[in-house]
């Protein structure tokens, strides 16, 4: 449908009309009016209009935990990674040299002898051809399904397509596909159809950007035209139309809930991009469903969601975000001797994000039979059983004023291992209505919890009407006694060793309205001075300086570049305002710890908007609500050195005390 002259959205549209159910409206075409998310009727292929997409639709926000897995061609010689393909032909590399050992040398034993099939240097014929149990093999795409969904995932799907350029559908533009060679089968619609059967939602993840701008760079030139297709070697213009094809053919074929891309997104023409973008929305449009489409590079966050990979911030952030994580640090593919992360530090993980307002996707690494591996099916088991027990404070929740306490840093940016939390770590979640806040303890915290976040001079808890552990089972419960000072809120637990097994712990906090604000006491009103805990020194504008400048960290004198004004920007945020120049200290949006903290006329974004962290003894965290992380004075003596942005720690270079004038 062509986009109205008044551009209403969807919902508005419904409104103007004032109509339910299916109704032509005069002067457009056919509207359906059982309509699945707030946007436009129709896209087209321009930012301005791809823009208006709500990039992270609420069944999105909602779902919290999803699988997918690399498996494929490159999971066959099950050696270093899924960069198999590109290494072998990389001469001296240990891939290249092992191919040699094991295959023949690449020359003349080439990467598609994994797909056409061929014997090894010891007789053995390979080949990604993987079976179905009821073929006599080893592959159950249904009790894949069951596992995921067992494990609690509520998405889940496969690689579609690896750097590797070989598809997992049925394509028309790709003859090197599952279909037509290797496996004989449409393993993405043998997926889709068993993942959808046990309730899920469809994830699918395209790799093919990198395919043509990188991966094959030590392949030889292929004189073949398919050959050319297959390592990326086709003129750029048949390159990006194919890479786009194969996007359409997914999505036409398969209809994902989630389109995942990996990076190089940014080496795509934009009319590409965009093209996508406007096709892959009016199709929703058309299946009258919400969809998300994520990035590492070439998109935006205001239609997209934006992925970490094997990470995420230090603190919550929004627009609301997703990362891709692994249960081996070794290989996202199946290797033989792969190592795995513990379960519990993947499961703390999945808790730590959440809790920052955060999506996590966890990679498995199936066997090239179809096989699962036991480690990583403990694993799952681990996540299915925390889950099952203690999805309440999962599923379904937002984050909160702040994301937890406790010594214990996570995130921070990309590339972030997985870390397992303490009896200290505490990472908050509420529930949509703003109602209950869930506390979850990352162990055991013995026979009192102590939240400090939850102090007296924090936080009024007046309307709070129980306090109850969840039990060993979902929906069992323990009532716990309470009382709070200003040190925190402090719960007795059933005992001092825990009285049942479990990865973390829940204590739901209930409320007979909304969950109290969270404040950091009475902030001045007029001009203070803010100084480092560690140094001494203050903040400092420089003075009369231009958009973008440090802040810096000066000796405590009476000039009015070190004045700075707490003004209210709402939801327990403060604008910080300079009394010379009028400028704010600002993140701009660097989530990297050491980023400098830098000034800008006041635009309202989260960017310019400060939480106050009361630490007792007059002592305060600055953190910043778009990046999470807290203004720190770096450890500098300096009269001059920059102030800089960190995760919030326990640092007093984390740490500050505000003066009123």
């Amino acid at each position: 449908m062509s986009p109205s002259p008044f551009h209403l959205s969807r919902r508005g549209l419904l409104a103007a009309v004032g109509l339910t159910g299916a109704a032509t409206v005069a002067g457009l075409s056919h509207v359906r009016l059982a309509l699945a998310t707030a946007g436009p009727s129709s896209y087209t292929a321009s930012w301005s209009s791809v823009d208006q997409h709500p990039p992270a639709a609420e069944w999105f926000q909602d779902a919290k935990f999803g699988i997918y897995y690399h498996w494929g061609a490159f999971s066959v010689p099950a050696y270093a990674s899924e960069w198999y393909p590109r290494n072998m032909y990389n001469a001296g590399s240990n891939e290249n040299n092992h191919h040699k050992s094991v295959y023949g040398d690449p020359s003349v034993w080439p990467y598609h002898n994994f797909i056409n099939g061929a014997r090894d240097k010891a007789g053995n014929f390979v080949q990604f051809a993987p079976k179905l149990t009821s073929a006599g093999g080893n592959w159950d795409p249904t009790e894949w399904a069951q596992l995921f969904a067992d494990a609690g995932a509520r998405f889940a799907g496969p690689v579609a397509e690896h750097h590797d350029g070989f598809s997992m559908w049925n394509s028309s533009v790709n003859e090197w596909n599952s279909v037509a060679r290797g496996p004989r089968l449409d393993l993405l619609r043998l997926q889709a159809d068993a993942i959808r059967g046990r309730g899920l939602k469809l994830w699918v993840s395209l790799h093919h950007a990198y395919h043509f701008t990188g991966y094959y760079q030590w392949a030889p030139a292929q004189s073949d035209n398919s050959l050319r297709k297959l390592y990326g070697q086709l003129d750029a213009t048949a390159e990006y139309q194919l890479w786009y094809d194969k996007l359409r053919e997914v999505i036409d074929g398969y209809q994902p809930d989630i389109v995942w891309q990996d990076f190089n997104l940014s080496k795509i023409p934009e009319s590409y991009r965009l093209n996508f973008l406007s096709y892959y929305y009016n199709r929703a449009v058309a299946w009258n469903k919400d969809v998300v489409a994520t990035y590492k590079d070439g998109f935006d966050n205001r239609g997209e969601v934006y992925d970490y990979e094997r990470g995420g911030p230090a603190g919550i952030q929004t627009p609301y975000w997703l990362t891709d994580d692994s249960v081996s640090s070794s290989s996202w593919c199946y290797t033989q001797g792969i190592g795995y992360y513990s379960t519990r530090s993947l499961v703390h993980a999945l808790i730590d994000r959440v809790s920052k307002n955060g999506t996590m996707v966890l990679n498995i690494a199936p066997m090239a039979d179809g096989t699962i591996p036991t480690g990583q099916r403990t694993i799952l088991a681990g996540f299915g059983d925390h889950l099952r027990r203690f999805g309440e404070a999962v599923y379904a929740t937002r984050a909160w004023s702040v994301f937890g306490e406790g010594p214990t840093q996570m995130g921070g940016g990309s590339f972030q291992t997985p870390r397992e939390g303490t009896a200290q770590d505490i990472r908050f979640t509420r529930s949509k209505d703003n109602t209950v806040l869930y506390a979850t303890v990352l162990g055991w915290p013995g026979s009192t919890l102590h939240i400090t976040t939850l102090g007296a001079n924090q936080i009024n808890l007046s309307t709070l009407t129980s306090a109850r552990l969840l039990g060993s089972t979902a929906g069992s419960y323990t009532d716990l006694a309470r009382s709070q000072d200003g040190s925190g809120l402090h719960l007795t637990m059933p005992s001092s060793t825990a009285p049942f097994g479990a990865l973390a712990y829940v204590v739901k906090l209930t409320f007979s309205g909304q969950i109290p604000a969270l404040g950091a006491g009475p902030v001045p009103t007029g001009y203070v001075k803010i100084k480092n805990v560690t140094s001494g020194l203050v903040l400092d504008s420089g003075g009369s300086v231009g958009s973008g400048s440090v802040v810096k960290q000066w000796s405590d004198v009476s000039s009015t570049n070190l004045q700075w004004q707490l003004v209210d920007a709402g939801g327990g945020y403060y604008r910080i305002v300079n009394r010379t120049n009028g400028m704010v200290v600002d993140s701009w949006g660097n989530t990297a710890n050491g980023a400098s903290a830098l000034q800008a006329p006041w635009n309202g974004g989260n960017n310019q908007q400060w939480r106050l962290v009361s630490l007792g003894n007059g002592r305060y965290q600055l953190v910043n609500r778009g990046t999470g992380t807290a203004l720190d004075g770096m450890g500098s003596t300096t009269a001059g050195s920059t102030a800089c942005l960190w995760a919030p720690n326990t640092n007093t270079n984390n740490q500050w005390t505000i003066t009123a004038l």
